[in-house]
């Protein structure tokens, strides 16, 4: 189930808690740590996992900025992303100092599966483990250049010019600030919640997410935060940009689409034409640049099936084993779906609270969507763990039924012949669903859904798409509801009679997504 199957799980809907931010600055190298929930945590022994220590640079006292102004200026070495300090022997970001803790912990062993020589950037990072991996060998990343305390004069001159050299290069990329202009605060709000801080660090962990930053400290499995900053290359809608004319005069009919609950009496807003295929490129292009695997290249090794011998393997290992394989594999999909969720334009313009929400109810709705890319309808199979695998490879599970249901879906689905951008639109609209419970701005969810709902339609008419295609899709949103809640169903039945295997070997994204529960009564504050 870790396929593209990575996404059956059941969102977990639950009063959420008060969230808030904190920001500190006492430390070299501890960066804001902005946490799927928006909020910023510090923790000062972070060094002590990642190897970051104070460091003075020659001339450049540690003060509250010093962490903004100089290791950080340089880019990870890996990737090219924001860098958040020294890890492991070298400047990286949090990204790839997860990934590569997470590559030392568990012995991994990585295959590439084009020429071993997968160009490494934010972007395509992800896309290729085995590349990834070797570029962190050959920079220098080793779990015994953990260091701490100071570096020799030689490491500070170098570090030092360094610094300078970005330093002034983004100098010339940006012109100084003029008088007057303030600089953009950073919120500050307080936890009050207990538990928060470990929720919203295990919903992070295992999500290399467009600069994710920080980590909690003396945690039996290692996190990371997510960056839910808005990505660089993320342009927002100028709507005031955009001449009136032509207009678009979509509206959804009354009552027609279940999951649009337009709760404030409003009719959908006329939204020009250019306003639509603004959106409509902006959510293709981030489904684009977050697909775990390049459909193309999915088609062609199709016929890569298991073996009978490789079959049998599965069905021969124990149903905990197996379990713990396809947590694994659903918890890297997710994390390709939130950053996904991360550039819609809208999504970071929502409330802290509900980013969550919408998150934890419909990540895996889309994992299973984009499950139709990695699906071959003729021999039924779907990419999983390396290859095409049919049904009968999941069968120590224990829950066939299950099984034929994902299978049953992914066949339907596959067989409308979506394109990416229709596959993309679709996923957006089912994310943005403004009917999920605890929402607290759900009139604007209900509006940036309408949006994205017109971007669909407009795009299945563009592509000359037969009539009744889109109300096809919508009703596709209650089956992958139902198939999510089979998915808690199994899950609870395992974990009752495996609760220590769940506890331990799960991945904490995974537990905290479809076992967790919320505290009642809790809510965000200001």
């Amino acid at each position: 189930m870790a396929l593209a199957l990575t996404s059956a799980w059941i969102p977990v809907e639950g009063p959420i808690m008060r969230i808030g931010f904190i920001s500190s600055n006492e430390d070299f190298g501890a960066v804001k740590h902005t946490m799927l929930c928006g909020v910023y945590h510090h923790c000062h022994s972070r060094f002590c996992r990642s190897g970051v220590g104070p460091v003075a640079l020659p001339g450049i006292s540690v003060t509250k900025k010093t962490h903004t102004s100089q290791i950080e200026i340089i880019p990870c070495k890996i990737c090219g992303d924001k860098s958040s300090g020294i890890h492991y022997g070298v400047i990286t970001c949090e990204g790839c100092k997860g990934f590569f803790r997470r590559s030392q912990q568990s012995n991994a062993t990585y295959s590439c599966p084009r020429q071993k020589n997968c160009l490494i950037d934010r972007t395509s990072r992800n896309r290729c483990q085995h590349c990834r991996l070797q570029k962190c060998l050959a920079v220098g990343m080793s779990r015994d250049a953990v260091k701490f305390g100071r570096m020799s004069k030689k490491q500070r001159d170098s570090l030092y010019a360094e610094v300078q050299k970005h330093r002034m290069q983004q100098q010339q990329r940006d012109p100084p600030q003029q008088p007057g202009e303030a600089e953009p605060l950073t919120p500050t709000y307080s936890i009050s919640a207990n538990g928060l801080t470990e929720l919203h660090e295990d919903l992070s962990s295992y999500i290399d997410g467009h600069t994710p930053e920080g980590s909690k400290a003396d945690s039996a499995v290692s996190s990371f935060y997510l960056d839910i900053q808005p990505s660089p290359d993320q342009s927002g809608l100028d709507i005031n940009g955009i001449k009136p004319e032509p207009i678009c005069d979509y509206t959804p009919a009354s009552g027609f689409f279940p999951y649009c609950s337009f709760t404030n009496g409003e009719t959908s807003p006329t939204v020009s034409m250019a306003e639509l295929e603004h959106l409509a490129q902006n959510i293709s292009k981030s489904h684009l640049e977050t697909c775990q695997y390049l459909r193309e290249e999915l088609q062609q090794i199709t016929w890569q099936t298991f073996l009978q011998e490789e079959i049998e393997s599965y069905q021969n290992k124990q149903r905990e084993v197996m379990w713990q394989l396809c947590a694994i594999k659903i918890t890297e999909a997710i994390q390709y779906v939130v950053e996904f969720a991360k550039r819609i334009d809208g999504f970071m313009e929502l409330c802290q609270n509900d980013q969550i929400v919408l998150l934890k109810a419909g990540s895996l709705e889309v994992v299973f969507i984009r499950m139709c890319r990695a699906f071959d309808s003729q021999n039924n199979t779907v990419y999983f763990d390396g290859k095409y695998a049919s049904p009968d490879v999941f069968k120590s599970l224990g829950c066939e039924d299950f099984i034929s249901f994902v299978f049953e879906f992914g066949k339907s689905l596959c067989s409308m012949h979506l394109t990416e951008d229709e596959i993309a639109l679709f996923s957006a609209f089912v994310l943005m669903s403004a009917d999920r419970s605890w929402l607290q701005e759900k009139v604007k969810i209900e509006k940036l859904q309408q949006k994205i709902q017109l971007a669909l339609q407009h795009v299945l008419q563009k592509n000359h798409r037969e009539d009744g295609i889109l109300t096809k899709l919508i009703c596709k949103v209650s089956t992958l509801r139902a198939l999510c809640g089979r998915h808690t169903e199994k899950l609870m039945a395992f974990k009752a009679i495996y609760p220590d295997i769940v506890r331990l070997h799960f991945p904490p994204l995974y537990k905290e997504l479809f076992t967790s529960e919320f505290e009642p009564a809790m809510q965000i504050d200001g």
